[in-house]
């Protein structure tokens, strides 16, 4: 589990060398989950796309758009995430999508980066809901948001074009009175269960 300091930094244009560096070590632990996108970069050698993603990013946050991470691990770039698809108005709400470093899944990075990512959500920039689309397949991305309490809440068929065809997802959705003390703090207290050997 976590033996160092997980952390949440602004997508930034310098990050561009190490999230490509990262996207390209790890294009085949990431290839089956990712949306089919000519316009994204996924694993390519060259820096220009990357910064250009950057500042794409950038530019939707300033909108309200989007909220883009990079996730840390021990002060090192792990991965990424980013509350996108932002509606205001009546619906205050949002998309969640998350990558990790194949090198550190499955030690609590990404649930403890999304509950720091959801409290920021819910109780400073004011939104309702947010919702998670995964694959059925994908059974770590799966446990990451039932560990923190996300309901299932249907099947969207062909929802993503992935991996190079229409691909059912999963619907997963939180709300704000879902987690009124917190989510990092129920997150929290779970881990210490567990540890302490209380929890299943």
């Amino acid at each position: 589990m976590l033996d160092a300091p997980v952390g949440l930094r602004p997508v930034r244009v310098w990050h561009a060398r190490v999230w490509r560096d990262s996207r390209v070590r790890n294009a085949a632990w990431l290839r089956p989950w990712e949306p089919t996108n000519p316009e994204t970069p996924l694993y390519r050698s060259g820096l220009g796309p990357y910064v250009a993603m950057a500042r794409t990013m950038r530019r939707e946050a300033r909108q309200g758009l989007a909220l883009p991470w990079v996730v840390t691990y021990g002060g090192q770039f792990v991965g990424q995430l980013t509350v996108g698809s932002i509606i205001w108005g009546s619906a205050r709400s949002g998309q969640v999508g998350y990558w990790i470093d194949e090198a550190v899944a499955g030690r609590g990075v990404i649930p403890t980066a999304l509950a720091m990512a959801l409290d920021h959500c819910f109780l400073v920039v004011g939104l309702h809901r947010v919702e998670a689309s995964i694959r059925p397949e994908n059974h770590a991305s799966r446990r990451v948001v039932e560990k923190l309490g996300f309901r299932e809440e249907g099947l969207r068929r062909r929802y993503l074009h992935i991996d190079g065809a229409w691909r059912d997802h999963l619907c997963y959705a939180l709300t704000a009175e879902d987690v009124r003390g917190g989510l990092l703090t129920q997150w929290r207290d779970t881990l210490s269960a567990s540890r302490s050997g209380t929890a299943s």
